[in-house]
C-alpha cells in the first residue's frame, strides 16, 4: 500500500513520535497549525471514520483525552482543537484525528463563508426528513 501514514507506521519515514500503544501512533504534524500539532493515527488503515469500529473509535478518543494535561502542562496551551477530514478536505486517505493544541492569539480562524449559508430553520428541514 502507498500510504503515507502506513509507511510512517512502518518506519519507512521518520516521524516525531509523541505517544504509541498497539492501536495507535500518535506523532507531530510537519505542517502544523500551532506548536504541538499532532495527529493520532490508526495503526490499522481505515480510509476514514466511516470505516471505524467502534473499539478504535474510542481508543482514539480516550488516547486524545489522556494527553491533552500533558500538552496543557508542557505546552502551557489555552484550549484544544480535534477534529477529523472524510472526503473532501481529506488529503491522507488514512483516517486521522487532528489533535491541535490552542493559544490564546494564535490567529487561527474558523471561518465560513456567510454569503452561502442557509439559514438554520432550513437545514434542519433537509436534515429531519
Amino acid at each position: 500500500m502507498d500510504c503515507l501514514f502506513c509507511k510512517i507506521i512502518n518506519g519507512e519515514i521518520p516521524s516525531q513520535k509523541i505517544y504509541e500503544d498497539d492501536l495507535v501512533l500518535c506523532f507531530l504534524d510537519i505542517n502544523p497549525t500551532t506548536n504541538g500539532d499532532m495527529l493520532i493515527v490508526p495503526k490499522k488503515h481505515y480510509l476514514d471514520f466511516n470505516e471505524l469500529d467502534d473499539e478504535i473509535i474510542l481508543h482514539i478518543n480516550k488516547v486524545a483525552k489522556e494527553l491533552y494535561p500533558k500538552f496543557k502542562e508542557n505546552l502551557k496551551c489555552d484550549g484544544l482543537t480535534l477534529c477529523t477530514n472524510a472526503d473532501y478536505g481529506q488529503e491522507i486517505k488514512h483516517y486521522h484525528l487532528h489533535f491541535i493544541p490552542r493559544y490564546l492569539n494564535d490567529g487561527v480562524k474558523h471561518l465560513s463563508n456567510k454569503e452561502v449559508l442557509q439559514d438554520l430553520n432550513s437545514i434542519k428541514e433537509k436534515l429531519d426528513d
